[in-house]
């Protein structure tokens, strides 16, 4: 099939066709974000029931990610990350025909299935590259999980604006479709599988504990943080991982090997990306509302959806640029002083915010700072995750990590959409998030990560069990 074909692909054109891949699955979660407003009349629902469009998708991503990270590692990276594509597909069809909202939560929970495709194409990468590639190879693969979503925004912008809204669902599935090709004729199936059962009652357990957290944590502003409902769920988040744990513990063949995940490397590493992809979002939530404040409040910046869009879309662009250079880093200085590097560079760009953010120019710098720290932090993860892993795990523990960046974003979101409700004044008919709510937020951002930078600091300078040569050259001990 594809994959024979594919045996004489380039390392770089293999490169080049799962970074895309990662860009397109990253772009779902920002795809309807111009669109939050107009939902409640386009699909003729509550602001309430309406804002499950996006939940749904974040909480779909949550799930599959790790999920289809061990499906990889036993049957295929390769076939698990066509499926993918192929839910993803599914989706956007779906969602391209249908102004109902229950159809469109189907849909966007089908696009939501995508995000697995960044730590499956990780692996991939590990096993298919030769070693002096791949370094880079996975800081690009890595970066898109930023990249998409800081692209895509004023991508989704100018076609929400300028067309149909269903035109950006039927974007989404003939680009995945694209993709889906490409895979099919240029990449390989990876030789690495391990040969267990599928643990499906774990995956059970695990889909039922991250519901139970992630849902209180995103609806929260709604529900009421002492309601019964937040406060239930979260509860049985805590008992339904106990219990998970316990299993997972004492199966022979988990779903996630918990005695891997609690290795040092691989256990800060997490921690550190659950931080890191709390100060990502962070900005993704605030900037956008500051641009877009009316000038009359004397520090709104009055900025319309589209020309936000494009002020923040050089974000994403440094993030990918800076891929490559952290993958230098890591050669030259380890991936874990790489890391590090990165969340100083997001605390300095939220501080520059907090100082100075009297016009355009001066928040522009502050997120392309931010992004720059971004994209040097996320593409240095995966190497720390690998180099403490065995081969046989690589697709399930990047899919860990992933996860772990997707509940830091979902805490931000949370925490900042909080900060900034409560934090408003009043300027004629519109409520507004208040200058000290935005430097709140900034502060915040900029705390978040100087703890993923003392998180990282606490990673052994060596893991002492090495498992994969390959691994150790896409990341030299620091």
């Amino acid at each position: 099939m594809g994959g024979e074909g594919a045996k004489g692909a380039s390392p770089r054109l293999i490169v080049v066709v799962l970074a895309s891949c990662g860009l397109v699955a990253s772009f779902m979660q920002t795809l309807v974000v111009p669109l939050i407003p107009a939902f409640p009349r386009l699909l003729n629902a509550s602001a309430t029931d309406a804002s499950w469009v996006v939940t749904v998708t974040l909480l779909a991503a949550a799930v599959v990610t790790p999920v289809s990270g061990r499906l990889g590692d036993l049957y295929g990276k390769r076939r698990i990350l066509l499926a993918s594509l192929g839910l993803l597909i599914i989706g956007s069809v779906l969602s391209a025909l249908t102004s109902d909202l229950g159809l469109m939560i189907a849909g966007r929970g089908l696009q939501g299935c995508a995000m697995g495709v960044i730590p499956l194409g990780i692996s991939i990468m590990r096993d298919e590259l030769p070693p002096e590639r791949i370094g880079a190879a996975i800081a690009l693969m890595s970066a898109t999980l930023g990249v998409g979503g800081a692209i895509g925004l004023p991508v989704a912008a100018v076609v929400a604006e300028n067309a149909d809204w269903h035109v950006l669902f039927w974007g989404a599935g003939a680009l995945a479709a694209i993709c889906g090709l490409l895979i099919l004729k240029l990449v390989p199936e990876s030789p690495v599988r391990t040969p267990a059962p599928f643990d499906y009652l774990g995956t059970i357990g695990l889909s039922a504990g991250l519901l139970s957290l992630l849902l209180p944590i995103v609806k929260g502003t709604e529900w009421g943080w002492t309601s019964p409902l937040t406060l239930g769920l979260g509860g049985a988040s805590v008992l339904i991982f106990l219990g998970w744990g316990f299993y997972q513990l004492r199966t022979r063949d988990p779903l996630v090997d918990l005695r891997v995940s609690a290795r040092r490397p691989v256990l800060f590493t997490n921690l550190a990306s659950v931080l890191v992809g709390f100060a990502m979002y962070a900005s993704a939530l605030s900037f956008p509302q500051l641009l877009q404040a009316p000038s009359s409040t004397g520090y709104g910046l009055g900025q319309s959806m589209v020309q936000t869009g494009l002020l923040l879309a050089p974000n994403g662009l440094v993030m990918m640029v800076l891929s490559p250079v952290s993958a230098r880093l890591a050669r030259r200085f380890g991936a874990r002083l790489t890391l590090m590097l990165g969340a100083v560079v997001i605390a300095i760009g939220y501080l520059f915010a907090t100082v100075l953010m009297d016009n355009v120019a001066e928040i522009v710098a502050a997120t392309v700072i931010i992004g720059a720290g971004v994209g040097i932090a996320y593409s240095a993860m995966p190497a720390l995750i690998m180099g403490a892993v065995p081969v046989t795990e690589t697709a399930s523990a990047n899919g860990v990590n992933s996860l772990m960046r997707a509940f830091g974003t979902s805490a931000s979101s949370a925490v900042m959409a909080t900060m900034l409700a409560h934090m408003t004044i009043t300027v004629g008919a519109l409520t507004v998030p208040s200058l000290g709510g935005f430097r709140a937020t900034f502060l915040v951002g900029a705390a978040a990560a100087v703890a993923g930078l003392a998180l990282t600091a606490i990673v052994p300078r060596k893991d002492r069990t090495p498992s994969n040569p390959a691994a150790a050259l896409a990341s030299s001990p620091v």
